[in-house]
């Protein structure tokens, strides 16, 4: 953690079951505050569910969910603590809406948080500045790219100046090209705002590799959260691919053997 700051968010013996399906089985978790915090595993594994707790945006079935510093249970605290949360959920531009242009979406996000016209231009001229996006702010959400639109889906998250960001997979679906643009941008946002917590599920271990603190997960549990050089440590790998299926139980990991294709012997 940073110093001696208190954990932005952190869950206690939290379950949560759709149906007969569990996608997260008595989680305890820490997340520190002031870092770059990822989520990895494959698909299905419980990260987008565990986000939408910690955003409010799910009702917590069992367990305890607190965040900046109060009980997520408690209506008044999600009350204070809501405009202090931005949540980007999976999807290519899922929070935005696409028959309004770039610029009437930052309107609309900004007026929500009850920023003027003149405080809302400012930002927008900010946001878009930064993200590349000022050639663009009369098209329409529709008529944009994959990359385009993740970019205006951060900005519209940013514009109200959020102490903890969550991003649910946000450059799945991306170029890689615009998903290095992607970290690049919220690398330079975190340094400009260090008050500000990120946390993110992403499916690309060479992003993870770059963030502060890593929580890997399998079937709904939490299988070790650090840093990513101590998790290679922990691991003996090289990787942070080989370091995951280290941490798996040994029945999950399947055939995870490395594939070695020996030379071709000299002809004599």
């Amino acid at each position: 953690m940073t110093g001696d700051r208190a954990p932005v968010a952190g869950v206690r013996d939290l379950s949560l079951r759709y149906g007969h399906v569990t996608a997260l089985d008595d989680v305890t978790l820490d997340i520190p505050a002031g870092r770059m915090v990822g989520l990895i595993g494959p698909d299905g594994v419980g990260k987008s569910s565990l986000l939408s707790l910690l955003a409010g945006a799910r009702v917590i079935q069992q367990g305890e969910v607190h965040v900046l510093g109060g009980d997520m249970r408690d209506v008044g605290h999600r009350r204070h603590a809501g405009p202090r949360i931005a949540y980007m959920p999976q999807g290519l531009g899922k929070n935005l809406y696409p028959t309004l242009s770039v610029q009437e979406n930052l309107d609309f996000f900004g007026s929500l948080f009850g920023h003027g016209k003149a405080e809302r231009a400012r930002r927008s001229d900010d946001l878009l500045g930064a993200t590349g996006m000022l050639p663009f702010r009369d098209r329409p959400a529709a008529k944009l790219s994959g990359g385009m639109k993740q970019k205006l889906g951060l900005c519209c998250a940013l514009i109200h100046d959020p102490d903890f960001l969550i991003l649910d997979e946000p450059t799945t679906g991306v170029d890689p090209l615009a998903r290095r643009q992607f970290w690049d941008l919220i690398a330079r946002i975190s340094r400009d705002r260090p008050q500000m917590s990120v946390i993110t599920a992403t499916a690309y271990m060479e992003e993870a590799a770059d963030f502060d603190w890593l929580v890997a997960m399998n079937a709904g549990r939490v299988l070790a959260a650090d840093s990513p050089d101590a998790l290679l440590a922990q691991t003996g790998a090289k990787t942070l691919d080989e370091a995951f299926i280290a941490l798996l139980p040994e029945e999950d990991r399947g055939d995870d053997a490395t594939l070695v294709i020996p030379a071709i012997p000299r002809r004599q």
